[in-house]
C-alpha cells in the first residue's frame, strides 16, 4: 500500500524511492551523467513514473538536449498531474526559455499541491515581479515571511512588494516591525544602512517629513547609515520640505562638497523660493547675486557661472558671458558649444554670443601666413575659430563655417576635431561623401583612437558605403568573429545597428534594414530579461534603493530613442510590405546583398558546420552543465529574406509599436506610425485616437494632414458590409469632424491647408501627396510640388529630398528638372547629383583601402 495521500502511480518501492532521491541529489550537485543513469534505472521498471520522467527531462535539458528533455517533461506531467515536482520542473524549463507567463502558471499549479514549498514560492515571487503582478506578489511574500520569519530578507522583500503596489503605509509598518526585532547590529553595517535609507525614503514619499528627519538624524548619529552623501542629500531635501532654516546650511554643505553638481544649486535656490526652470523678473536679481557669491567662493567650479548664464538677460548676460567664454577657450575645451547650445533658444542671447565671439576672434586675428605674435594665445585662437564654426553651422550658415575651418586648418593642420567638424558641416549641407572623406582624414591622424574609428564608420554608413564601413569597424572588433557586423550586434551596439539599418533602408535593401531594426528590438528584450536575476539578488544583498530605481527605469525602457526610432522604421517597412507584397520577393533582395555580407554568410556556414562536427564527436560523453537557458540561436537568415517574407506584417508592426502609445506620447512620428498600421488593420477607433493625439501635438503637421485626408477618404468609401459596429461608427462619425469638417469636401480641405501654409515646403509636399491620394492627375501634382521652389517658400534640404523621392515614386518625367533646381539651391549638396556621378563620389569618399592606408601611416610614424 502506498503512503496516505500519494497516488499509486507515483509511489515507488523503497529501493527505487532511494534511487529517486539520488537523482535529486545528483541534479543539485550537477552530476548529470550519474543522474541520467540513475533515472534510467528507475524507468526500466517504472516507465510511466511521472516525477522520474520530469527529472530525466530536466537533466537532458541541462546537457543541451533541450527538445528531447522538454518532451519527456510534458510526458511526465501527463502521467502525474498532481505532482508539485512535475510542475516545478516544467516551470524551471519554461523560465529558462524566458516564457515567464507560462512558467508562472506552472508554479501556480505546483503550489496547489505543495503550498509551503520555499523554493517554489521564492521563484514564483521573482516571476510575479518580472511580470508586474504586484497583488499576487504581496500574498507570496506574506507566505514566505510566515514560513521563515527569521530571515531578514523576507521582511525586506515584503516591504518592497508593498512599495511596488503603492501601499507605502504597510511598507512602513513592516520596516518598523523589522527594525524592532533586529538586535546586535554592528556599526557601519551596509545592509542595515540600506534598510534605514529605504525607510527614510518611504517616510518622505508619505509626506511624514518630521518622522523621516528624526529617523535620519538618529541613524546618522548612531553610525547606522554608512552613506554620508546620501545622509546629506536626504537631510537637505527634507529640511527644505519642512521649511526649516537649517536647510540652507545643508544645501551649502553639499555644494561645498561638490561645487559642480547642478542639482545642489537647484535645491539651494529652490529653498530660497527661486525655481531655476521658471525664473521671474522679481527674483532674477536675487538668483544672480547668489550665483555670483558661489562663483567667488568656488573659483574653479563652472556650474555657478554656467547657471548664471541661463538666468541672466540683456547686459548682465553679456557681462557674465564674455569671461566665461574666454576662460573656456583659453583652456582648450572642445565642448564649449555643446555646453552653450541650450542658450540659443533665446534669440537675444544668440546674437550676444555671436557678437562676443567675433569680437574675441578679431582681437586674436593675425596674418595667416605669418607666425603667431607673442601677445596672442594660439590655443585660444584655434578654439575660437572652432567655436564660431560650430555656431554658424548650427544656424545653417555652412559656407561661413567652412571658411572658418579652412583658416583653422591652415593654422593647425594636426587637430582631429577640425577635420571631424568639417565632415559634420558637409553632412548637414547634404554632402555625405565629402563628410565621410574628412572624417576618414581625422581617423588617420590617430589610428589608435576608437572614437575616431567609430565616427568614421558611422559616416561611411551614412554615405551608403556599407562594405567600407565594415572594414573600418573591423579594426577594433574580434578577429575570430564571423564578421564585424555580427560582433557589433553581439556587443549590442545601438549606434551601429541604428546607422546600418538606416543605411540599408536608404539603398532600398528592406530585408537587411528590417533585420537590423528587429535586432535593436531584441537588444531591448535582453535588457528586460536581464532584470530577472536582480529580483532575488537585490533583496538578498539589501541593495533596495537602487533596485527600486532600476524597476522604475525598466518600466519606461522602450521610451529610449533607439527603440522608438527602430520601431517606427520597422513599422514603415512592414506597412510598405503590406501595401506592396512584391517587395518580399527573393530577386528584389539578392541584388542588394553586398560582397562583405556574402563573405560573412559563407564564413558563418563554415563555422556552424565546424560546431556541429565537434558536437557530434563529443556526443553524450560530456558532463558539462549547459544551463536551462538556450544558447543564442544560429543566424539562419543572413540576408534577412526569411524575416521579410514572414506572414502578417501588420500584426508584427502593431506589436513593435504597442509600447509607444504609452511611452512616447509626445512623439508625433510615433502616432503617425500607429495610425498607418491601425487603419490598415481596420482598427478605426485606434486610428482615430492616433490622429487625435497627433492633432494635440501639432494641429498643422503636414504628416497629420495627409493622414486626416486618408482617414476621411477611407471612412467615406466603406460599404455597409465593411463598416464596423454601430457603436464604433457613431464614435468615429462624431469625432471625425474635429479633424476634417463635414461641410467641406476633401479637395477644398486640402486647398485650404495649402493656402494657410503656402510658404512652407513640407506643407506644399503634404498637399501634393493628398491630391495624389484623391486622384488628381500627375501633371497637376507635379505642378503643385514645383511650387516648393518658389522664392517665397522656405525649403530645407530634408524636404527637398522627400520631394525628390515623391517624384520618383510617381514616376514623374520632371524629376531631373527638380534635381537640377535643387542642385543650384543647395550648392554644397551631392544628394541631387546625377546617377552617372555617384561612382566617382563614392570613390572620392575613400581614398585607399583601410589596410593599405593604415600600413602607410605606420611607416610614416616609424
Amino acid at each position: 500500500m502506498p503512503p496516505a495521500g500519494i497516488p499509486p502511480s507515483r509511489a515507488l518501492p523503497s529501493k527505487e524511492s532511494s534511487l529517486f532521491k539520488e537523482v535529486l541529489h545528483y541534479y543539485e550537485d550537477r552530476q548529470l551523467k550519474k543522474g541520467l543513469k540513475t533515472a534510467d534505472t528507475i524507468l526500466k521498471k517504472f516507465p510511466n513514473h511521472g516525477e522520474t520522467l520530469c527529472m530525466k527531462g530536466l537533466i537532458l535539458t541541462h546537457m543541451g538536449r533541450r527538445e528531447e528533455g522538454l518532451e519527456l517533461v510534458k510526458q511526465g506531467i501527463r502521467y502525474d498531474l498532481t505532482s508539485h515536482i512535475c510542475w516545478h520542473v516544467f516551470g524551471l524549463i519554461q523560465k529558462g526559455q524566458k516564457n515567464y507567463e507560462e512558467a508562472l502558471k506552472s508554479y501556480t499549479q505546483a503550489l496547489k499541491f505543495d503550498k509551503d514549498n520555499i523554493n517554489i514560492l521564492r521563484d514564483a515571487a521573482h516571476l510575479q515581479t518580472q511580470l508586474r503582478h504586484y497583488d499576487a506578489l504581496v500574498e507570496t511574500r506574506h507566505t514566505l515571511l510566515r514560513l521563515r520569519p527569521q530571515l531578514r530578507q523576507n521582511w525586506i522583500a515584503l516591504a518592497v512588494a508593498y512599495t511596488l503596489i503603492g501601499n507605502l503605509t504597510e511598507a512602513k509598518h513592516v520596516l518598523e516591525q523589522f527594525e524592532r526585532i533586529v538586535k546586535n547590529v554592528p556599526d557601519y553595517d551596509v545592509e542595515m544602512s540600506e534598510v534605514l535609507l529605504y525607510h527614510v525614503r518611504i517616510l518622505e514619499d508619505l509626506g511624514e517629513y518630521t518622522e523621516a528627519l528624526a529617523l535620519l538624524d538618529s541613524s546618522a548619529k548612531s553610525r547606522m547609515i554608512v552613506d554620508r552623501v546620501a545622509i546629506m542629500e536626504h537631510r537637505a531635501r527634507i529640511l527644505s520640505k519642512l521649511g526649516k532654516q537649517e536647510a540652507q546650511e545643508a544645501w551649502q554643505g553639499l555644494i561645498e562638497q561638490n561645487p559642480d553638481c547642478y542639482d545642489y544649486y537647484k535645491g539651494f535656490l529652490s529653498n530660497r523660493g527661486i525655481d531655476l526652470d521658471a525664473v521671474t523678473d522679481e527674483n532674477r536679481a536675487q538668483a544672480l547675486e547668489i550665483l555670483r557669491d558661489f562663483s567667488v567662493q568656488f573659483r574653479r567650479a563652472a556650474a555657478p557661472r554656467r547657471i548664471a548664464l541661463t538666468v541672466a538677460t540683456g547686459d548682465e548676460f553679456k557681462e557674465l558671458f564674455e569671461p566665461y567664454l574666454r576662460s573656456r577657450l583659453a583652456k582648450g575645451i572642445p565642448s564649449v558649444f555643446t555646453d552653450l547650445k541650450a542658450l540659443y533658444r533665446d534669440p537675444s542671447k544668440r546674437e550676444t554670443i555671436e557678437s562676443v565671439a567675433h569680437a574675441l576672434l578679431d582681437s586674436l586675428a593675425h596674418a595667416p601666413d605669418a607666425p603667431c605674435p607673442s601677445s596672442i594665445d594660439p590655443t585660444m585662437y584655434i578654439w575660437t575659430l572652432y567655436f564660431l564654426a560650430q555656431h554658424h553651422s548650427h544656424l545653417g550658415r555652412h559656407d561661413r563655417a567652412l571658411a572658418l575651418l579652412d583658416t583653422a586648418l591652415a593654422h593647425t593642420p594636426t587637430l582631429p576635431e577640425l577635420y571631424m567638424f568639417r565632415g559634420r558641416v558637409l553632412k548637414r549641407a547634404g554632402d555625405p561623401y565629402g563628410a565621410a572623406r574628412w572624417i576618414d582624414q581625422a581617423r588617420l591622424l590617430d589610428l589608435q583612437d576608437r572614437f575616431l574609428n567609430a565616427r568614421c564608420g558611422k559616416y561611411r554608413l551614412r554615405a551608403g558605403l556599407i562594405d567600407e564601413a565594415g572594414e573600418v569597424f573591423g579594426l577594433f572588433t574580434k578577429k575570430d568573429a564571423p564578421s564585424p557586423a555580427q560582433d557589433l550586434e553581439d556587443m549590442q551596439s545601438l549606434l551601429y545597428l541604428t546607422e546600418e539599418a538606416d543605411a540599408q533602408l536608404r539603398i532600398g535593401n528592406y530585408a537587411m534594414a528590417l533585420k537590423k531594426y528587429v535586432a535593436i528590438q531584441k537588444v531591448f528584450d535582453d535588457f528586460e530579461d536581464d532584470q530577472f536575476d536582480f529580483h532575488g539578488y537585490s533583496v538578498r544583498k539589501f541593495t533596495i534603493n537602487i533596485y527600486l530605481n532600476m524597476l522604475k527605469w525598466e518600466d519606461t525602457l522602450r521610451s529610449h530613442p533607439a527603440y522608438v526610432h527602430a520601431a517606427i522604421g520597422a513599422s514603415r517597412i512592414l506597412v510598405q510590405l503590406h501595401d506592396n507584397p512584391s517587395l518580399a520577393t527573393k530577386a528584389a533582395s539578392e541584388s542588394h546583398l553586398s560582397e562583405a555580407e556574402k563573405k560573412a554568410k559563407k564564413k558563418a556556414k563554415k563555422a556552424e558546420k565546424k560546431v556541429q562536427e565537434e558536437s557530434k564527436k563529443a556526443g553524450n560523453a560530456t558532463n558539462e552543465d549547459k544551463g536551462l537557458e538556450a544558447s543564442p540561436p544560429k543566424d539562419d537568415d543572413p540576408d534577412g529574406m526569411k524575416l521579410l517574407q514572414s506572414p502578417e506584417p501588420l500584426e508584427r508592426a502593431a506589436k513593435l509599436l504597442k509600447p509607444l502609445s504609452t511611452l512616447a506620447k509626445d512623439n508625433l512620428e510615433a502616432w503617425i506610425a500607429i495610425y498607418d498600421v491601425a487603419v490598415r488593420r481596420k482598427k478605426y477607433l485606434q486610428a482615430l485616437q492616433a490622429l487625435n493625439q497627433a492633432h494635440r501635438l501639432d494641429a498643422e503637421s503636414p504628416e497629420l494632414h495627409i493622414r486626416a485626408v486618408d482617414f476621411k477618404r477611407r471612412w467615406s468609401s466603406l460599404s455597409d458590409s465593411e463598416r464596423p459596429s454601430e457603436t464604433v461608427a457613431n464614435v468615429v462619425s462624431s469625432a471625425l469632424p474635429s479633424l476634417v469638417p463635414d461641410e467641406v469636401s476633401l479637395e477644398q480641405f486640402n486647398a485650404q491647408y495649402l493656402q494657410r501654409h503656402s510658404s512652407r515646403g513640407d506643407a506644399v509636399l503634404a498637399a501634393a501627396k493628398a491630391s495624389r491620394a484623391l486622384g488628381a492627375p500627375r501633371e497637376e501634382v507635379e505642378a503643385a510640388v514645383f511650387n516648393a521652389l518658389n522664392a517665397d517658400v522656405v525649403l530645407d534640404l530634408e524636404t527637398a529630398v522627400a520631394i525628390d523621392a515623391f517624384l520618383s515614386e510617381i514616376q514623374s518625367p520632371r524629376e531631373d528638372e527638380f534635381r537640377a533646381a535643387c542642385k543650384e539651391k543647395f550648392p554644397l549638396s551631392t544628394l541631387f547629383a546625377p546617377c552617372s556621378e555617384l561612382p566617382a563620389l563614392r570613390k572620392s569618399a575613400v581614398h585607399k583601402p583601410v589596410v593599405e592606408a593604415n600600413e602607410e601611416k605606420e611607416e610614416v610614424v616609424s
